[in-house]
């Protein structure tokens, strides 16, 4: 049988203030009144059975989530104690299908991610699933042709084709300076990493088992817990704090040796921070990305303008900025900074606490 898995635990700080430790970005209405976790599942309608699509999150956020997906069982949302990055994230899941079906196809999704158009994806989904079936020791990821030299991606060197739109992986490569970036995109050898994955659900327990024991042991106490009908939120709360937090780029798939890419050719889009909505919204004439019940804008340009409330978003004289208001936090910052909203956030943090995290 095919699963799939959501990842949707991180809380997003490049898109904060909208984003916040008790909201994730995941969770914020920005395309179309709909949730970026919204458009995740809608993607996979058709490709999987609602009843085999599982979402992974923190357990704070899981209320949520299960309001946000009401057409899913609150027993396909798993609860994270805390947060212990993808590796566990992706083990865990692993362990609970595999108490279900050990012989299982796992697809893992992210949820902050604009995909289009659907019918492609599909086929890209569909040829990795078909992929690892066909070798089920190998461990696939899914790359997306870079457009521009963008830094704030990590990126997969690729080797010979393996199949028609399928190739064997050499390497990963971690977010790159500019130069690095530039001489990756003329290359042709390299591509974005989508964060995306498809493997036999045994490939990639035996893949943790080997390069991450420290949370495949205890990740497998809970999954034979399940297989045995037990309830397993206690056990979490005792393991999971305990575990190394790592991805699984650093985990498993630099280390592994048997991994193919399939190229995702449809377009994709990391909506991970504010610059980024400018890509997947309409703007209006003058190039402002609007998401405001009411907003006047006079004599400004190329701005991303963002309220979460029944406010009235005033802008005269403003280029290329960000301008976001929510109910106890208003931002103000250039375009170019936007990839300091995290510094900024830790300085929030150390003089006001956790109040506007």
């Amino acid at each position: 049988m095919r699963y799939a898995v959501i990842m949707a635990g991180g809380s997003g700080k490049r898109l904060w203030p909208a984003s916040r430790e008790n909201k994730p970005k995941q969770l914020i209405r920005i395309i179309d009144g709909k949730c970026l976790l919204e458009l995740a599942m809608e993607r996979l309608e058709g490709l999987f059975d609602r009843e085999r699509i599982l979402i992974v999150t923190n357990a704070c956020y899981a209320g949520d989530v299960c309001n946000c997906l009401s057409m899913i069982q609150p027993s396909n949302v798993i609860r994270e104690p805390v947060g212990r990055d993808t590796a566990n994230a992706i083990g865990l899941a692993a362990e609970l299908i595999a108490a279900k079906d050990k012989d299982a196809t796992m697809a893992v999704f992210t949820a902050d991610h604009i995909i289009r158009p659907t019918e492609q994806f599909h086929q890209c989904v569909e040829q990795a699933c078909r992929t690892a079936e066909d070798n089920p020791d190998a461990l696939i990821t899914f790359g997306i042709r870079p457009t521009f030299p963008h830094t704030g991606l990590g990126y997969i060197h690729c080797a010979e084709k393996f199949d028609e739109n399928v190739h064997r992986v050499r390497a990963f490569k971690e977010k790159p300076k500019h130069h690095a970036a530039r001489y990756y995109v003329e290359s042709g050898e390299y591509f974005w990493n989508s964060g995306m994955f498809v493997w036999k659900v045994a490939a990639i327990r035996n893949a943790l088992k080997k390069h991450l024991p420290d949370s495949a042991g205890p990740l497998a106490t809970v999954g034979q817990a399940a297989a045995e009908g037990k309830d397993i939120e206690g056990l979490l709360k005792k393991i999971y704090p305990a575990l190394p937090k790592i991805s699984i780029d650093f985990a498993v798939m630099e280390k592994a040796t048997d991994v193919l890419m399939v190229e995702l050719t449809c377009q994709w889009l990391d909506v991970g921070s504010w610059p980024a909505l400018a890509d997947v919204l309409e703007p209006d004439d003058e190039g402002n990305t609007i998401v405001a019940s009411r907003a006047v804008v006079i004599d400004s340009n190329q701005n991303v303008i963002f309220s979460d409330e029944d406010h009235l978003m005033a802008v005269v004289g403003m280029d290329d900025c960000i301008i976001v208001h929510t109910k106890d936090a208003t931002l103000v910052c250039n375009k170019s900074d936007s990839q300091r909203l995290k510094e900024m956030v830790d300085l929030i943090s150390r003089q006001f606490g956790t109040v506007y995290l």
